[in-house]
């Protein structure tokens, strides 16, 4: 059987995983002042962090369309996934159930699964990751669907950012107690819940004790971490990035470590300086 991913562009793409031919980016817009980017593989994370940096208004995503998922559905593969935000965040999981329907009624049945990550970013990249190993080791198309499913019940998504600004002027915090002054240099720790909602987990005054509390707060969390792949993306901090993967080695024996350069969207709203991790 032959198989085939869609990410949407939250979720960011390994070199290998580019490389097999089985992965496929659904780009979301960017919008900052009135220009729109988008989130494909001409994506230029310097120069958009320079628009937004100039910026007085708080930069868009808007989700890809039912169309674009349709198309993107198309193809000779037997199996077909989409891995997409968190629906509680982004109305890319909707998008992509319409986007579905759609080609059911204009080119049949297919088999199409559409998976709610309930994370962002490298979550997204590791639970594409787990369809590909499924698919390799030959399971039906149903016991994929199960295994990845139970796999997103058991993951966990973490962050630190710079600055909460853009994920709260864009309502994505909604339901959080007021977060704590930005004067005083307090870093909150941020996680997601089951449902794919942001919570925060603590905060430190200063960006270096708040990694440490997050890399802390996965440890304390983390179950057979020698069973698990974890991700790291960071937004134009890579030193920061190995510094985190660092402490966690230093803590934790893991299976595998990756570290990825966030796309446009996490670039938009992990900010300059963001670093996420999922496991």
């Amino acid at each position: 059987m032959s198989y085939k991913v869609i990410v949407d562009s939250c979720g960011e793409l390994t070199q290998n995983m580019k490389k097999t031919g089985r992965f496929f980016t659904a780009p979301l817009v960017l919008e900052v002042d009135g220009h729109q980017i988008v989130d494909d593989e001409s994506f230029d994370q310097a120069d958009f962090l320079r628009r937004v940096a100039k910026s007085s208004e708080c930069p868009k995503s808007s989700c890809p369309s039912p169309e674009s998922y349709m198309e993107a559905f198309r193809g000779e593969e037997d199996h077909v996934y989409a891995v997409t935000l968190s629906a509680e965040l982004s109305g890319s999981y909707n998008s992509a159930v319409l986007g579905k329907n759609l080609y059911y009624e204009e080119y049949g049945e297919k088999k199409i699964y559409i998976f709610n990550s309930r994370s962002a970013s490298v979550g997204e990249t590791l639970i594409a990751q787990k369809i590909a190993e499924c698919e390799e080791k030959g399971m039906s198309f149903q016991e994929v669907i199960d295994t990845v499913e139970a796999y997103i019940d058991g993951q966990n998504t973490y962050f630190v950012l710079e600055s909460l600004e853009t994920l709260r002027k864009n309502g994505r915090l909604t339901g959080l107690k007021a977060l704590a002054a930005t004067v005083l240099n307090i870093k909150p720790v941020m996680g997601a819940t089951k449902q794919g909602v942001i919570i925060q987990h603590g905060q430190a005054r200063g960006i270096k004790k708040a990694l440490v509390k997050m890399v802390d707060k996965v440890v304390e969390e983390l179950k057979n971490p020698e069973e698990k792949i974890l991700a790291i993306s960071h937004c134009n901090c890579r030193e920061r990035a190995e510094g985190v993967k660092k402490m966690l080695l230093e803590k934790v024996n893991v299976k595998e470590i990756i570290i990825l350069d966030t796309r446009g969207v996490s670039s938009l709203y992990a900010n300059d300086g963001g670093v996420i991790i999922a496991v």
